[in-house]
């Protein structure tokens, strides 16, 4: 008996926390204003100097691992 009462507790809790989720499910996104995912888009092709001078363009990367890093100072 204490064992099928334990698992009524649980099953009941289960319920009482899990329905407010469904709730959220429900919710109109649309009305938050808020957007949805876009996947990545290619970087577009360009070229820039290394520090010796030499054009690199991206298309020459292909496949590694490209960082970034501009700095501005308006």
């Amino acid at each position: 008996m204490p064992a099928m009462r334990l698992v009524v507790v649980v099953l009941v809790t289960a319920v009482a926390l899990l329905s407010p989720m469904a709730a959220v499910a429900a919710l109109d996104f649309a009305s938050m204003d808020i957007q949805p995912y876009d996947p990545p888009k290619p970087a577009p092709a360009f070229t820039l100097p290394d520090l010796n001078g030499k054009p690199v363009r991206l298309a020459d990367l292909h496949g590694k691992v490209v960082l970034l890093f501009y700095w501005a100072t308006w």
